[in-house]
């Protein structure tokens, strides 16, 4: 009899002890939750690309984009047709129907207004896709330069010769000569640069520059101009330095060359007033 309670004694030791270890093991295996945290949640500065801070931002302009734009770039398109005879009104034109009012991502992102790709281009570069697949288009640091490309993109081209016999006041004329040229292949071009010259009473940027009106279109501000220099046999970083009174690091920035390597025809910003 005593050792059959004993015997049960023993069983029932046995089955609480198991009873105790599952216990303890399920305890230890539980995790507590933690709250999944998500890295980049909080908003930030950045400025949008589509507006961009020179134009939408600042208080001096107002409007829509492209009023806005033409207000930052009127003085700017004046100052390059008393330099080198284009007429505001289709410089302006141009600019606004190249870089959708200075929205695209060519304008936004290199300061390229008129679309002007590399060819020899030794400066920055930015690929867009165009014509062809990623196409090197030239990368400047301001807009100014971009427009002061531009007028030498006609001035220098000899296709563009007889835009120079026309009457700075005849945008009509220029609008139709451009494609003429071959500057664009679309045959609405001209139309298209006529109807925003008239929309947005662009000519009266070339009336204050020929004299013809002395009033100045409302939020126009004076504007400063790079001088530029076009790169010829013999020309060095070093001799434009020492010329024009700068540094070589100083030109290297305006144009952002990565190297002192140079190309004979290429224009540099030497200096910016």
């Amino acid at each position: 009899m005593k050792k059959s309670i004993l015997i049960f004694s023993l069983i029932l030791l046995v089955f609480s002890c198991g009873s105790k270890k599952k216990a303890v093991n399920k305890t230890t295996k539980s995790k507590p939750r933690t709250e999944r945290v998500v890295k980049g949640s909080q908003s930030t500065n950045t400025p949008d690309k589509n507006n961009p801070v020179q134009t939408t931002n600042n208080p001096k302009y107002s409007g829509t984009p492209t009023e806005q734009y033409i207000q930052l770039y009127g003085p700017i398109a004046q100052n390059e047709m008393r330099l080198y005879g284009i007429p505001a009104s289709i410089t302006l034109a141009q600019g606004i129907l190249e870089s959708g009012s200075g929205q695209g991502r060519l304008s936004v992102e290199a300061n390229n207004h008129f679309g002007i790709k590399c060819h020899e281009w030794t400066g920055a570069k930015i690929y867009h896709d165009d014509d062809a697949h990623q196409e090197c288009f030239r990368k400047y640091n301001d807009a100014r330069y971009s427009f002061r490309d531009h007028s030498l993109f006609l001035k220098e081209r000899k296709r563009y010769y007889k835009l120079f016999e026309l009457r700075q006041d005849d945008y009509k004329g220029w609008a139709r000569e451009l494609r003429a040229a071959g500057y664009a292949t679309d045959r609405k071009y001209p139309d298209k640069l006529i109807s925003l010259i008239e929309r947005y009473e662009l000519y009266k940027y070339d009336q204050v520059v020929l004299g013809k009106n002395t009033s100045q279109p409302s939020n126009s501000e004076s504007v400063s101009m790079a001088i530029t220099h076009q790169i010829m046999k013999g020309d060095t970083l070093y001799s434009l330095s020492k010329r024009y009174n700068t540094t070589v690091d100083e030109i290297k920035r305006l144009n952002n060359l990565t190297s002192n390597a140079l190309t004979i025809g290429d224009i540099l910003v030497v200096k910016s007033e």
